[in-house]
């Protein structure tokens, strides 16, 4: 377990849609996401979690590039690699509409060599909405049943840790029939909990983030619970959470370019600071990358 004065920060440095605005620069090639992850590793953070990016700079599910973009991550910091667990849409050239990833793009990230550290995926489907990571247009979101009980046995026969990322309390129900039915243990102490709001229909409302902790922890009480937001609602969600003793806070460009106050941030390490010193104020300190591979049990 952590000691209770560190808390562990996740920098989702660039998702998949998400491209330079107003003075945000957003890392996309494997060397720009390797120096951008150290610097954040310098700032405080002990995970990373990254997108692939092809050369034209957009979206791609290439298990290649995911592979050099761990490869330039280690080389320069021992900073946790956590992959995503969507890969991200593309636009159809012919008719501009989204193409969500099939399951069996989404499951090839679980067989990358060099493999990342951690994994991640979502507790369930949902209508998704994002305008400030470049998702403008609501689109159904879909995460069969058969795609996450996949990747809950691979991971775990792995010996790492899942995030499930919690988009509504529906999800935190799914995962425990599923455990009920012998997928997993809930009580095992590495299950990785998610939570937060601006995402399609899930608010970044205090109750609603509140009561959907208070489900995951009913469920899954040895759990590793986080928080995260969307854009100007990311660090107010972060500091809830935080107030609330949570485990793990998730900030980064994927998700909004916005710091407390408002202002664009020009990189993501600027984002771990805040998150950092709103972590101070409540007597926080970030935990180092070993104090979190301890807590995840890897």
């Amino acid at each position: 377990m952590l000691d209770g004065n560190k808390v562990m920060i996740t920098v989702a440095l660039n998702g998949g849609m998400q491209q330079d605005r107003d003075g945000a620069v957003v890392p996309k090639q494997p060397d720009e996401i390797g120096e951008a992850a150290a610097r954040c590793w310098e700032a405080g953070a002990s995970v990373v979690h990254v997108h692939a990016r092809g050369p034209d700079g957009k979206n791609s599910g290439d298990p290649e590039i995911y592979a050099e973009i761990i490869r330039q991550i280690r080389a320069r910091s021992p900073i946790l690699i956590q992959t995503t667990n969507g890969i991200g849409v593309r636009r159809d050239p012919a008719t501009g509409q989204f193409v969500w990833p099939t399951d069996t793009e989404r499951l090839g990230l679980l067989e990358i060599e060099p493999q990342q550290d951690l994994f991640g995926i979502a507790g369930g489907s949902a209508d998704f909405h994002n305008p400030e990571g470049g998702y403008p247009e609501e689109t159904p979101y879909v995460n069969s049943p058969e795609l996450l009980k996949r990747t809950i046995e691979a991971v775990y026969a792995k010996g790492s840790a899942l995030e499930y990322e919690i988009v509504e309390a529906s999800s935190l129900h799914r995962l425990m029939r599923y455990a009920n039915e012998g997928l997993f243990d809930r009580h095992r102490k590495n299950v990785w909990l998610l939570h937060g709001g601006g995402f399609g229909a899930t608010p970044p409302v205090a109750r609603n983030v509140i009561f959907n902790i208070d489900e995951g922890l009913r469920m899954f009480p040895q759990a590793i619970w986080g928080v995260t937001a969307t854009g100007h609602d990311m660090f107010r969600i972060v500091t809830l959470g935080l107030a609330m003793g949570c485990d793990l806070v998730r900030v980064g460009f994927e998700d909004g370019i916005h710091l407390p106050d408002g202002t664009v941030a020009g990189d993501n390490a600027e984002m771990v600071r805040a998150a950092a010193n709103i972590a101070a104020i409540f007597g926080l300190q970030p935990a180092t990358v070993e104090e979190a591979r301890c807590r995840f049990g890897i």
